[in-house]
């Protein structure tokens, strides 16, 4: 599918197909698009991922299996992840709930992993026909171990030697996904939604694929839903930075949690329709030339816990609170255009409604100590023309940032951060976060001992020291 046909068994274990010097003109425009993309090479390991829709119905598997036939034949290694079919697994649950509005939880878990056993049994048969040696592999034979928590676990280790082995044999293994095995109880648990996009990324990395490729219903990741804003736009390459911002706020393309590992990985995402042979989504965690397409196995630890790296401090900013800005709309727009008009850089911006005013809110928000007199200035001029109450401006506030992997993605992150604040006595006044930072405003006083609270609560207390930005 990606490179000139060459009979996988023609090659032995550890030979490597050279790289063309220029463009192979026998390779089809989609193979010569995603190779120079990508520098996959003829031999690299794939891991593909299909969704519920790719295997919905029979015509849907045997479409599949032809492709699976086709990448193999081109001479890649494969590893195939498959979903249940259609809304198998909701149908699932809904029969649990049905019997009981509390099913037991490693119950529910090991009733819904039968859907993807199904996709797998159906599979096999499919490329069975085609004459395409494989061997099955649950998430447990697969080596995925969780931390045991039923519904959502969390992958804490990968160990995928019988997946080498059956590759070694030449053979495709058909993972199914969304499960795995408790490290302590070895129970079967499921990794949520998503679940089998985490298994695909997981397997990639752990095994040092070239490409996960998602397979999915649409032909790419778009700047808005295509099915409601037809004029939205396929985008062609997208860094994992930016794909993880998309997917936590509600991308439902790709699943954040998948993005997050492979950033961490550094796992290169092919995200594409099973329908069409088009070029989709290539999803990158670098955007230098020189990227390197092979994962980075040695980078961290094959699990999705948060990795906190840095606690930073930021000295340098002032609070600023615009009090019972009127009801009305575009009024926070004429605040924040007075801002703009300003140059003043606003890291944190919080509305609440003020009770007892009449609907009026309040924003408060956070500008560089050294722009707060102007923008003072600006704002009490425009106070009339906006309709806002007053200004309370604070000059006395430092930030304290939580830098790392899987912020938003875990709650344990919250947990442990405001629990050593807590411990700590300093209160929080406002919070922003993202995907790679919480960022909390608190006094300045307290700064340092905020800091060490939170490296001693994230075990960074021998981490060296962190970034200060002084005013």
């Amino acid at each position: 599918m990606y490179q000139q046909a060459v009979s996988i068994r023609g090659l032995s274990a550890g030979s490597q197909q050279p790289e063309a010097a220029g463009p192979d003109l026998s390779l089809g425009l989609e193979q010569r698009a995603l190779r120079a993309r990508t520098k996959l090479r003829a031999r690299d390991l794939i891991v593909q991922k299909y969704g519920g829709s790719s295997v919905a119905d029979v015509a849907a598997i045997k479409r599949v299996a032809r492709r699976i036939a086709e990448t193999r034949e081109a001479g890649h290694p494969l590893v195939v992840v498959v979903s249940a079919m259609g809304d198998t697994t909701d149908e699932l649950l809904n029969l649990a709930v049905s019997l009981s509005p509390r099913p037991p939880a490693g119950e529910l878990d090991t009733l819904l992993t039968t859907g993807e056993r199904i996709s797998v049994t159906l599979l096999s048969i499919a490329l069975s026909d085609l004459g395409v040696p494989f061997r099955t592999f649950s998430g447990k034979k697969a080596g995925l171990m969780t931390d045991g928590i039923h519904g959502k676990a969390h992958i804490v280790g990968v160990d995928p030697h019988r997946i080498r082995a059956c590759l070694k044999h030449e053979e495709v293994a058909i993972v199914a996904g969304f499960q795995g095995k408790g490290l302590k109880k070895k129970e079967v648990t499921t990794l949520g939604r998503g679940g089998s996009d985490i298994t695909a990324v997981a397997l990639a990395a752990a095994l040092g694929a070239g490409m996960c490729e998602i397979y999915t219903d649409v032909d790419g990741v778009y700047t808005a839903d295509p099915r409601i804003v037809p004029s939205a736009r396929k985008i062609d390459v997208i860094s994992s930075e930016e794909m993880l911002e998309l997917a936590a706020s509600g991308s439902k393309v790709v699943n954040a949690r998948c993005v997050e590992y492979a950033r961490r990985f550094g796992v290169p995402i092919h995200v594409r329709s099973s329908f069409s042979r088009a070029i989709g989504t290539l999803v990158l965690p670098g955007q230098d030339p020189d990227w390197d397409h092979k994962p980075v196995r040695e980078r961290a630890p094959a699990l999705e816990q948060p990795v906190v790296s840095a606690v930073l401090c930021d000295r340098s900013m002032a609070k600023l609170t615009v009090v019972g800005v009127a009801d009305g709309v575009g009024k926070s727009a004429e605040v924040f255009g007075v801002l703009a008009d300003e140059q003043a850089h606003v890291a944190m911006v919080v509305q609440n409604v003020t009770s007892g005013l009449g609907g009026r809110s309040d924003i408060s928000l956070t500008v560089l100590r050294r722009d707060g007199f102007r923008v003072r200035t600006a704002l009490s001029a425009a106070q009339g023309a906006i309709g806002f109450m007053g200004l309370l401006y604070d000059g006395e506030i430092g930030i304290l940032s939580l830098i790392g992997l899987g912020m938003r993605t875990d709650a344990q992150a919250f947990s442990r951060l405001f629990g050593a604040l807590s411990d700590a006595r300093v209160d929080v006044e406002l919070i922003s976060t993202s995907d790679t930072h919480i960022d909390v405003a608190i006094r300045a006083a307290a700064l340092e001992d905020a800091r060490r609270a939170v490296l001693l609560a994230f075990g960074l207390e021998h981490a060296g020291e962190e970034a200060t930005a002084e005013p």
